[in-house]
């Protein structure tokens, strides 16, 4: 990617994750930016093409923390508790109403950001579930391509209902439960004390 249109896409998602998307125009960014509107526009068509893109270099961003994860050839445990750490720390600086904002604006956009996640979070589970069971940390008559899907549905579900407010969908303390709720059902007796002692010790390292 060319490095002034890569520059250009980290600020404006700062931008975005500090104010939301829909209040940022294309004003906004240029000014922010200190370059013309007409240098903006021969990198983006519109705000919904720098959007996409903002997106999409966040993506790829996180897909290579999961992959970075994945090349430290740790055990399935260390591996999710890893993911975990990742996960809550990208929620620390989250701005709901980015979400929010996608999700009300930009329901095309929305939707093709919801297929690139469920696939990511499908890979992860399935990846982990199939390791785990080799391991002896997780059940032998698991069915992970199940649970992998049941995973992502759970996931994806508590984003579409009204139960949770997205504030609350994103706090640590809701995703804490989520995950341990996960966990308890897919760990066998060995795989629960392994889990425990390194549960307890990261969430002494994150508090």
């Amino acid at each position: 990617m060319d490095d002034k249109r890569l520059r250009i896409l980290e600020q404006v998602r700062r931008l975005y994750h500090r104010y939301g998307i829909k209040s940022v125009t294309m004003d906004d960014v240029a000014k922010q930016l200190c370059i013309s509107k007409k240098t903006l526009y021969e990198y983006f068509a519109d705000k919904e093409d720098l959007v996409k893109d903002v997106l999409m270099m966040d993506y790829q961003q996180r897909s290579t923390l999961f992959m970075e994860i994945e090349k430290k050839d740790l055990d399935a445990i260390g591996e999710i508790l890893e993911v975990y750490k990742v996960i809550n720390a990208m929620f620390r600086d989250y701005n709901t109403s980015m979400e929010y904002d996608i999700r009300k604006y930009y329901p095309d956009l929305y939707s093709n950001v919801k297929v690139v996640r469920r696939k990511r979070m499908y890979d992860t589970v399935y990846h982990n579930m199939n390791k785990g069971k080799r391991e002896g940390f997780y059940r032998k008559d698991l069915d992970t391509k199940i649970i992998a899907r049941l995973q992502v549905i759970r996931v994806e579900n508590m984003f579409e209902n009204e139960m949770f407010s997205l504030e609350e969908l994103v706090s640590a303390k809701v995703f804490n439960e989520m995950f341990i709720y996960h966990m308890q059902g897919v760990l066998s007796a060995k795989g629960r004390i392994h889990f425990e002692k390194n549960f307890d010790r990261l969430r002494a390292g994150i508090a």
